[in-house]
């Protein structure tokens, strides 16, 4: 066996497992993320989430006509904003992650062959 083919063997070896890391990145991350929201946001359904929200809204809107360093601002959702986020921008979220994962990961993948396949004789 000539040290070309155990070359094309390891590279081809290599290549794989780097394959299923890089799917298993891509999709792993999304589906926990769905699995956590789904709990969370029944977790944030809870009243007193939202009477927490509507005191910290309040109190906000009380500091907010005061003088000083720092001027507060009301939030303007009458929702938590991890409720909306989670509600309204998991979807946004999941299609940057693929989006980011995907273009570094093909990038790292090409440079790992490139280096695997060495300087051509």
């Amino acid at each position: 066996m000539d040290g070309r083919r155990v070359s094309s063997h390891v590279t081809t070896w290599t290549m794989a497992v780097f394959l299923t890391l890089w799917a298993a990145t891509l999709v792993g991350p999304p589906i926990a993320l769905l699995r956590w929201r789904a709990a969370r946001l029944a977790e944030l359904d809870a009243p007193a989430i939202q009477a927490d929200w509507d005191a910290f809204r309040d109190e906000m809107r009380r500091q907010s006509g005061r003088t000083g360093p720092v001027q507060r601002k009301v939030p303007r959702s009458p929702e938590p904003p991890e409720r909306v986020w989670l509600r309204d921008y998991v979807g946004l979220a999941i299609a940057a992650w693929v989006a980011l994962t995907g273009v570094l990961g093909g990038f790292l993948g090409l440079a790992i062959r490139g280096i695997l396949r060495g300087v051509p004789r």
